[in-house]
């Protein structure tokens, strides 16, 4: 059974990977969401900054469940 302090880890982990993964959908959607042209500009050309938040989140999400698989074996 995993102690307390790795239970901890485990979970912010999983915090880090979604909000992670959030941020990246909201910066890569808020162009088509913006009404105003230079929001929409400005977001348009953050779009590197948006997938790269988008990857890693889904990175740390991916090890989160990597870790759950590998402890129910």
């Amino acid at each position: 059974m995993p102690s307390f302090s790795q239970r901890k880890q485990d979970s912010e982990l999983l915090l880090k990977g979604a909000v992670c993964a959030l941020i990246g959908v909201i910066i890569l959607l808020a162009p088509y969401i913006a009404r105003s042209p230079d929001v929409r500009e400005m977001m348009t050309q953050g779009h590197v900054v948006g997938w790269f938040a988008l990857v890693l989140g889904c990175a740390f999400l991916a090890r989160y469940g990597l870790i759950r698989w590998r402890g129910r074996r």
